[in-house]
């Protein structure tokens, strides 16, 4: 699976790249998202697959905690990326339906690479955010992490990072509150965002008298 996803998405980004009729916006977007959903999955199943055997093998479950740090800041890091790159791409079918006669002038090349730029930018901060507050955190011994890598669950909106913190010895009521807050604003926001995208534009398709245009609209 782990090789399907790595090939399937460098075909996307192999032919936006090598098809001057895919240089759009959508496929920019797209291509990044491509490339994003490799760098997530790398975040995990390279170290994983090799461990897993050497596990087998040894029965010693072992990660140290630089090399856990890091994952979970790139695995957040990523996630984050994913979430703000599909917001991106809300907001362009967005203009593209909404506004089409001036879709060309607010979608040029400079204001998409802003908004991809702007996507890392958020990223990165709030990855960086995530892991400057657990590594404030000081632990008692070592401790057990109940998953195949270290990540954070999502029960019900539960911030990835709360299996390690819970395993803290000082308090870590600063920590739960950034992250509770982080993760509203990193899933609410975009979620939000494409709800409200998708709802203009069924509402445009829906005003559109012809059944010619409604077509065009909903193939857009």
């Amino acid at each position: 699976m782990y090789l399907v996803t790595i090939f399937g998405n460098l075909l996307i980004i192999l032919a936006v790249s090598s098809d001057s009729q895919l240089h759009t916006p959508m496929y920019f977007f797209l291509a990044n998202l491509s490339f994003a959903d490799i760098c997530f999955t790398s975040t995990t199943v390279p170290k994983m697959l090799p461990k897993m055997l050497v596990n087998i093998q040894t029965q010693r479950k072992v990660i140290t905690y630089n090399s856990c740090i890091m994952q979970i800041y790139f695995f957040t890091l990523f996630i984050g990326l994913d979430n703000f790159l599909l917001t991106v791409m809300a907001y362009d079918r967005f203009v593209a339906i909404c506004h089409p006669l001036h879709y060309t002038v607010i979608m040029n090349s400079q204001f998409c690479r802003l908004l991809v730029l702007m996507s890392w930018i958020l990223s990165a901060l709030h990855s960086l955010l995530e892991n400057l507050m657990v590594l404030r955190l000081s632990f008692c011994t070592l401790f057990h992490i109940p998953h195949f890598f270290c990540e954070y669950n999502l029960p019900v909106l539960t911030p990835f990072l709360n299996q390690i913190i819970q395993l803290a010895c000082p308090d870590t009521f600063l920590n739960d509150v950034v992250m509770y807050f982080a993760t509203v604003l990193l899933v609410g926001s975009p979620l939000a965002w494409i709800l409200y995208s998708y709802f203009k534009i069924v509402s445009t398709i829906r005003g559109i008298s012809s059944a010619e245009g409604k077509y065009k609209a909903f193939s857009t």
